[in-house]
């Protein structure tokens, strides 16, 4: 049998090249297969080894965390077995289980969105294309719903904007299509503003996002402009990328949408990662209903 990390190249090798998997996965993969081979020192670890590595994940790391780097290790053996490289995959006999806390996403309330994106428009001046740049960055984190990752990957070949639309291709997990919309005027006249004035750099790279180096954005850059205007609001709120995505998401459900419609907004492959969307919806209605109903500003006594 071929050493351990000589079967992880391969394998990674044919996840990009052959199964085509998305950059992501593939990153992913690449790193939780490193940190296997590391606790077992190279060697083929045998099914006690496996069990000390699942007890090591899960001091170490969250339910989450620890979830995903199991499926890497585990996809990875089920690809040996399927090539007939081991005769009997190890985490087939092994029990594991991992308590999943039940975490209800983080929504950024809208007041603080509304400050966020006043602050960068009134950083605004003719000539600063950097700041044109944040602003529609954030905008359209906060009106599409995409990930970071998405709109970062976002070439000028799916992107146009037509008369009263603004259509984006959206390539999501397991390269997944979709196509966003946006039809709001002053979105569509930054969008316009902005491809103008970036037009070289996104020819340059087919990239619609453009970095201080006229470079493809990344998502660690957009992380950096989101704490720029937050520092600038003088607030320690501590608020990511994918928080955008997560309050677009409850704010529509509570506007009454499909739940449908937004898990195919979402790119969402099962309705039922959408719904957890519903149990914050459904912690908002609470609150609304204390602070509106007027049996609230009543008082009686017995």
């Amino acid at each position: 049998m071929k050493p351990i990390n000589e079967a992880i190249k391969t394998y990674l090798e044919a996840c990009e090249y052959e199964k085509e998997l998305s950059p992501h996965t593939v990153k992913a993969y690449r790193i939780d297969l490193a940190q296997f081979s590391r606790f077992t020192n190279g060697v083929w670890p045998e099914k006690d080894t496996l069990s000390e590595y699942v007890k090591h994940l899960n001091t170490h790391f969250a339910p989450r965390s620890v979830k995903r780097k199991l499926a890497s290790v585990c996809a990875f053996y089920h690809e040996l077995e399927r090539n007939g490289e081991v005769e009997i995959n190890p985490f087939d006999k092994l029990h594991i289980k991992i308590h999943m806390s039940k975490q209800l996403p983080r929504t950024i309330p809208e007041h603080t969105v509304q400050n966020l994106l006043r602050c960068a428009y009134g950083a605004y001046a003719p000539g600063r294309r950097k700041v044109l740049r944040d602003i529609f960055v954030l905008e359209l984190l906060f009106s599409s719903g995409a990930r970071v990752s998405e709109l970062c990957a976002l070439t000028s070949s799916g992107f146009s904007i037509d008369g009263n639309d603004m259509s984006m291709l959206i390539f999501g997990k397991g390269r997944k299509e979709r196509i966003i919309h946006i039809t709001t005027p002053e979105l569509l006249r930054l969008g316009e503003k902005y491809c103008k004035e970036y037009e070289a750099e996104i020819q340059r790279t087919n990239t619609i996002l453009i970095n201080d180096r006229g470079d493809p954005l990344s998502p660690q850059s957009v992380r950096r402009i989101i704490r720029k205007y937050l520092a600038k609001l003088g607030t320690r709120t501590d608020i990511t990328p994918h928080m955008f995505r997560h309050t677009f998401a409850t704010s529509l459900l509570e506007a009454g949408m499909d739940i449908r419609y937004i898990q195919s907004l979402l790119g969402h492959s099962s309705i039922s990662t959408t719904q957890i969307y519903t149990h914050v919806a459904a912690h908002q209605q609470t609150i609304l209903l204390a602070e509106k109903h007027p049996r609230g500003k009543m008082s009686f006594s017995l």
